[in-house]
This record gives C-alpha cells, structure tokens and sequence, in this order.
C-alpha cells in the first residue's frame, strides 16, 4: 500500500506528461522576428502582441526557446531598435544559440552608408530629406518604433562573426517577404541585407 501511495504522489500530472509530450514533439522551426503578417513556413516573435503573433517576447532574450531549436531566423529592421551596447550584441549571441548548428540567419537594417549618401544629396528636397531622417532615426509612432544604432556591410559582419557567425554575405534580397528589407527610396534601395548561418561545428 505504501508502495502505491509512494507512486501515485511522485507520478508526473497529466498537464507535465502534456508539456514533456510537447517539447519531445516540437520540430525545430523557422522564427520571424519582429514580423506581422501569418505565413504559414514561419513563427512570429514580436515584442508587442497582436492577432498574428506566436511568441511575444524581447529578442535579446530568447529564454522561452531552447538552445539548437530553430532552423532558420529573419530579423527584417529590426536591430537598429537595439542599443548597440549590450542589446544587440545579446540577440546576436541568442540567435547563435537557438540555432541549430548549421542554421540559417537573415538579417536586413537601415544601410546607413545608403542613408547618409542620401541624406546629403542636393537633388532632395527638405520633405526628402525628412523621410531619408524617419529612416535614420524611426518613425517613432509608439515606443518600440525609435532606432538606437545604424550600421554599414563592414560594421554589421564584424558583429555577426564576433557572435559566432559564418558565411556572411551581403544579398540584394531575401525574397521572403515583402517587408523593410525589400524598400527603395528615390530608385535607390535603403536596407541592408546579410546573410550568415551558425557554424555546423558549434
């Protein structure tokens, strides 16, 4: 009998057999970053909620995800919104490490090399020059939408490789999705898109 009491109260409940069935379950997956619209091959991680969303959550904590459980990561202007200090060196590194080895990263930001060059172009007029800052800066219409940091092809690789990251290469696109990554201003185009996966020895 006590045998039987014993084993009825170290028994896992049936809510803990449902969440170990989870996790043993659980393929890796594809995460968006910051994106908005459902497509059905990704997950979506925002910092705000919103119908379409799967995971709310800061990308520079990516706890709720276990090491080497994502295949492929998309992070469409979404860094510039990270202090270059602390916060965007810790999504980099979490990103390596939800990774599986091998695992894809596409990253696209504000080119700010772009920006600049177009900033001071005397073709633009004042309204122009106001978007090319928006651009810069945000277009701050809530408190997630500021910009921290802005980076060039050479600044950004180096802090990919310095998180772990190999391959890295710049593309004109990712042909994902219709999002930042994708937009031109004045016929010249704005974002900066690079490509890098985890090392498969990692």
């Amino acid at each position: 009998m006590l045998f039987s009491i014993l084993k009825t109260l170290f028994r896992p409940s049936a809510a803990a057999d449902r969440a170990a069935e989870r996790c043993a379950d659980a393929a890796p997956l594809r995460l968006h970053i910051g994106g908005q619209i459902a497509h059905p091959d990704w997950k979506i991680l925002n910092v705000q909620p919103g119908p379409q969303v799967d995971f709310v959550g800061d990308c520079s904590d990516l706890r709720q995800f276990a090491d080497a459980s994502v295949t492929e990561i998309y992070a469409s202007h979404v860094l510039e919104h990270l202090g270059f200090k602390h916060e965007m060196p810790a999504a980099l590194n979490e990103f390596h490490r939800v990774l599986v080895p091998g695992g894809g990263l596409r990253i696209g930001v504000p080119d700010l090399a772009a920006l600049c060059v177009l900033y001071v172009d005397p073709a633009l007029d004042a309204e122009d020059r106001y978007q090319v800052m928006r651009m810069l800066y945000g277009g701050q219409l809530n408190n997630a939408d500021f910009h921290f940091a802005g980076y060039d092809a050479e600044s950004l690789a180096l802090r990919l490789q310095k998180a772990g990251f190999v391959g890295v290469e710049r593309v004109d696109s990712f042909e994902l999705f219709d999002d930042s990554s994708t937009f031109y201003f004045k016929g010249r185009p704005i974002s900066l898109n690079l490509r890098a996966r985890k090392g498969s020895a990692a």
